[in-house]
């Protein structure tokens, strides 16, 4: 009777957290960043540079935008649709309770589980989409100049994203003409896109059965000792993202994988090995691999020296972003301006979304702006990670990452201890 009681006690302190923290972040979600119009922009790869507004325009010399020649570089609306275009994952409630606890919501606890989403769905859309993939409709969701979007701002939104589906919903009469059959090609192509994209946010889902969800995220996390309601840090959320990937049974995951490095090293044979596996006996294709490297960029503060290499890595292609943020708080990094971090933040209460239905809405799953945060405010603990889509893929980013000086670092490369390193069997 006695256990009954502490039983029942607990599962009402459980519900007024709970009820707490769906208060507390379902506050206004302010969406101004100011940016500079002087300094390039980096955004998992590619450069804009808001001075100039002409896409057409090249960049100068002097303009600090170092990284290769054939990653284009944009303008405002290019940037926006590029990072609206990102998937964003953020605390939820009424969700579907979380198996051994009383749990409906993640508000409080669960952000560095949603940065590791994050992450790993930009390693999907590289995967399935590629880099150069943007949403059609990313910049009809909320304007980047609003003061605010709140959660019942969001319920409007969905309310009205639903009512164009059904607007849209009816059918034309196809012509044959050799100008509409390019079209359709073209409507074929952009079909299979959002297929995916909304294949990909729904292996997201906040129930039991979604792949990557947070309740198959918490049921790896506990051989890790860790329950719902506890505070994840990145290097656990790496290994459960890579427990996740070889557990899941989706035939269009098969071709992916996680590795996960040890002391800051990534070693090439493991690597290798890895994509090597063959999915099947009479299939002999290597895997892509998404790489994740826990490290920590000084000791109780972020070391300074280090803001070099952390641009260096956002500004490389097939980064796929950090998992980061500030002390007891994750984000997900994604750029830097300057000396400022971009970031997408998890940190805000929305209702859950049923993905299992069809056509669920997409636009809570996209951030309408990002935000920015000095390098100085970073915890030191974070995750790194690539993603490179077969051997061939991994041997050119590794011999990239890995020249002397491809991060500025050279003068650093004594003194620094968690370099992208490869062991000697690369060639």
């Amino acid at each position: 009777m006695e256990a009954t009681g502490t039983d029942e006690v607990d599962k009402l302190k459980t519900k007024f957290i709970s009820a707490w923290n769906n208060m507390k972040y379902s506050w206004v979600l302010k969406t101004k960043t100011y940016f500079s119009r002087n300094s390039p922009v980096l955004l998992l790869g590619k450069c804009y540079h808001f001075k100039f507004e002409d896409e057409n325009k090249l960049l100068p010399a002097r303009s600090g935008c170092t990284i290769e020649d054939h990653v284009i570089a944009g303008n405002v609306e290019e940037f926006r649709k590029d990072f609206i275009s990102r998937i964003w994952l953020t605390y939820r409630e009424e969700f579907p309770q979380i198996e051994g606890s009383a749990f409906t919501t993640d508000c409080g606890w669960g952000c560095t589980l949603r940065t590791g989403q994050m992450l790993l769905a930009q390693g999907l859309i590289l995967h399935f989409l590629g880099r150069a993939w943007t949403w059609p409709d990313a910049l009809n969701i909320e304007n980047s100049d609003s003061d605010s979007w709140t959660s019942n701002t969001v319920k409007k939104f969905t309310a009205s994203f639903e009512a164009s589906l059904s607007g849209e919903s009816e059918l034309k009469t196809p012509t044959v003409s050799q100008k509409e059959t390019i079209r359709r090609h073209s409507d074929d192509h952009e079909m299979r896109n959002e297929i995916y994209h909304r294949k990909i946010i729904s292996w997201f889902g906040d129930s039991p059965l979604a792949l990557f969800g947070l309740h198959q995220l918490i049921k790896y996390g506990k051989k890790s000792g860790k329950k719902a309601g506890d505070w994840y840090g990145p290097a656990v959320v790496a290994h459960i993202l890579r427990k996740a990937v070889e557990e899941a049974r989706h035939p269009d995951l098969q071709g992916i994988t996680i590795y996960v490095a040890q002391d800051c090293t990534v070693y090439s044979s493991d690597v290798i090995d890895k994509q090597c596996t063959s999915m099947a006996s009479d299939n002999t294709d290597d895997k892509a691999v998404i790489i994740l490297i826990p490290v920590r960029l000084g000791g109780e503060r972020t070391n300074t020296d280090y803001l070099d290499f952390v641009k260096g890595i956002l500004s490389l292609e097939y980064c796929v972003g950090i998992i980061g943020g500030k002390p007891k708080q994750s984000y997900y990094f994604a750029g830097f301006q300057d000396d400022s971090l971009i970031y997408m933040d998890p940190h805000y209460c929305q209702s859950f979304v049923d993905v299992s239905i069809k056509d669920f809405p997409l636009e809570t799953f996209h951030c309408p702006s990002p935000k920015k945060m000095s390098f100085r405010k970073m915890d030191p603990s974070c995750t790194i990670g690539f993603y490179c889509r077969n051997v061939q893929d991994f041997k050119r980013a590794s011999e990239e990452i890995t020249k002397e000086d491809v991060l500025g670092l050279r003068h650093l490369k004594e003194q620094l201890h968690l370099l992208f390193l490869v062991s000697s069997s690369l060639s």
